[in-house]
Order: structure tokens, then sequence, then C-alpha cells
């Protein structure tokens, strides 16, 4: 089996790494120069909660080269008209596209490589860029080797070819069939939305986000919008963590203070993350905003259903890229009130 890592950044390198070291015929693919050199002059370094090198094979994008038996997708959806189309002529017809990134882009991948070939994937561990050819893992070790990936196809059944995907995945860490991957998909979402949306946004952590009333109760109402949304398009929500996202739906305005102790207790070990697309605002680069928090507005298009919260997030985060600045906390924070005392 011949593997393309496509966009090998601070996840992609991890993965890389261990794949090379477990024998496989791996190509990581990125287009950051010095990184792919670095790459091939010293091997795949990982640093973090555990200590690891491989050595690797690396090629920019315009150094593809034969076709690829499985390509893990792991740029951001921003690139994805372009970096797929480059990708067709490396694909047999029963190549595998396995989608990792943030968000649910299965639809457009499949799109434009052809539905039968994209399966659906979720990331499950965390990675920083240090440098070229360097990427920590910041995922506690064992629980990276317990649970790294999820995957499934699309239609939830268990094939032969998800099974093989998955004994090649293992090389990396620990991978796990769903059988409703989309669920999962959504699931991650809600809670980007909820609080990467608006940790990039307001320019606040999430514990910034819990700590705030008027934030917290934001943070509800983007994750009711998402799951009535994400209802209206025929999703089941997955457990994360066997916590019922579904639950934290609001039937009335009462459900309020609940659902507000509820996200509190859930998201407290996660008060100290920043949003990459914060950082990305910080950097002056485009965010994934249109692939986070703008795919509700997008899918409640002809449900009827009202998302001016998640509206709020994404008007906010394209202003800010406009501007080519970072959001103040204290003057965003007002639009989110104003919104809460019109409902």
């Amino acid at each position: 089996m011949r593997i393309a890592v496509l966009g090998a950044g601070s996840l992609g390198t991890i993965v890389g790494a261990y794949l090379a070291s477990g024998g496989m015929d791996v190509e990581l693919i990125d287009a950051y120069r010095e990184h792919v050199d670095a790459l091939n002059q010293s091997g795949a370094k990982v640093t973090g909660t555990t200590e690891f090198h491989a050595e690797v094979k690396a090629v920019t994008p315009e150094n593809k080269s034969g076709k690829y038996d499985l390509v893990l997708l792991l740029t951001k959806q921003l690139y994805n008209d372009s970096v797929l189309a480059e990708l067709l002529p490396f694909l047999n017809e029963d190549s595998v596209v396995c989608s990792l990134q943030n968000g649910i882009p299965e639809q457009k991948v499949a799109s434009i490589v052809g539905e039968k070939r994209v399966i659906a994937g979720s990331v499950e561990f965390g990675a920083t860029f240090i440098e070229p050819g360097v990427s920590a893992l910041t995922t506690e070790y064992n629980q990276f080797k317990q649970y790294a990936f999820q995957i499934g196809e699309l239609n939830g059944e268990t094939t032969e070819r998800i099974e093989r995907i998955r004994s090649v995945l293992e090389l990396v860490g620990g991978t796990h069939v769903s059988d409703n991957l989309v669920g999962t998909k959504w699931s991650k979402l809600l809670i980007n939305n909820a609080f990467s949306g608006l940790s990039a946004a307001l320019n606040g952590m999430y514990g910034d986000i819990l700590d705030h009333e008027t934030g917290i109760e934001s943070a509800v109402h983007i994750a009711d919008e998402t799951i009535k949304v994400g209802h209206a398009n025929g999703i089941t929500f997955a457990k994360m963590g066997g916590f019922d996202v579904e639950s934290l739906e609001l039937n009335s305005e009462s459900d309020i203070p609940e659902r507000i102790l509820t996200l509190r207790t859930t998201m407290e070990p996660s008060r100290l993350l920043r949003a990459s697309m914060l950082q990305d605002l910080e950097k002056k680069r485009k965010t994934e905003i249109d692939y986070i928090n703008g795919v509700v507005p997008a899918m409640a298009e002809g449900t009827g259903i009202p998302t001016p919260f998640n509206d709020l997030v994404v008007e906010q985060i394209q202003a800010a890229e406009q501007s080519g600045t970072v959001p103040d906390f204290d003057i965003n924070i007002k639009a989110f009130k104003q919104l809460l005392n019109l409902k």
C-alpha cells in the first residue's frame, strides 16, 4: 500500500513518522519547503509527551508522483478545491481518501474525488508544530496510543477496506471504527463552534468564555443552533467520551441555566485552550471559519432555522481577517450581549 500524508504539518508529521517507522511506503506532502527539506535531511522528530524519530520521505505538492492507494487528508479545507483537483491524477480507481480535516468536509471531498473513494476520519490527538522537521505531541502518550483516530464509511458499514485502513493507522495510535463517523464529526463541530469560534471571535481562552456570563450563554445558543441544524439535515450526533451532545439542545429558554452548568462542567479541562483560528488571526492568515461556524448557517438554508449566534461569530472573525487585526474581547462581547437581550 502506497500512502500519502497530504498536509504534513503538526499532525501529519507525527502520522508520517509512525507510519514510516512501521514499514509503510509513505510520502509526506507539504507546501512548506523548509519543512520538507528538514524532513528529508534529518527525519521527522516528535517531541512533547514522547520522544520519537523516524526517517521519512517528503515532497512538495508539485513533486507528487505515481499513484497513492491511501491519502490521509490533513490540509486546511480552505484549499480543498485546488489540493484535491491536483490530487486526482495520482489516484487509482480504488484509491481511498480519508478526510481528517476539521469540520464536515466529506461532501466537498466526495464531489471532487468521487464518493466511493471517500471515508471519514477524526483525529483524536493534539500536536503543535515546533520548527521544520519537528512536531510536539500534546496529548498524553498512553491516551494517544489508545485513542488516536476514529474512522468510518460514510454509510456506517463495516467493510473490508475500513478494517484494512484501521490496521494501517494502528501503527500510529489507537484507531476505532465508528458506524456514525459523520455524527462524531458533527459533535466535534459543535464544540468547535461554541468554543473555538468564540475563542477566536473574542480573543480569549476557553476559560474566558466559561467564566463570562454572556460568553457561556452565547456558547449554549451556538450549540443549540448547531444541534437543530444538524437534526434538520438528518444528523444523529455521536456521544463524546460518553457525553450526550444532543442533551445540550434547548427546548425552552428555561433550559439555559442547566445547559450552562453542563457546558462549564464538560469543558473545564479545556479552559487553557486557545483556538487555532485565533492563532491564524494573530499571524494575519485566513481562518477556516467558513468550515467551522459557517457550516451551520450554510446548512440551515431552506430549513427556516435561525442561526444568529453562529452568524455573529462568522461576522466578527471575517471582520478581523479583512482588517488584519485581532479581536478585542471587551468590544466584541457587547454584540453577543445585545443579541441575548433580543431573545
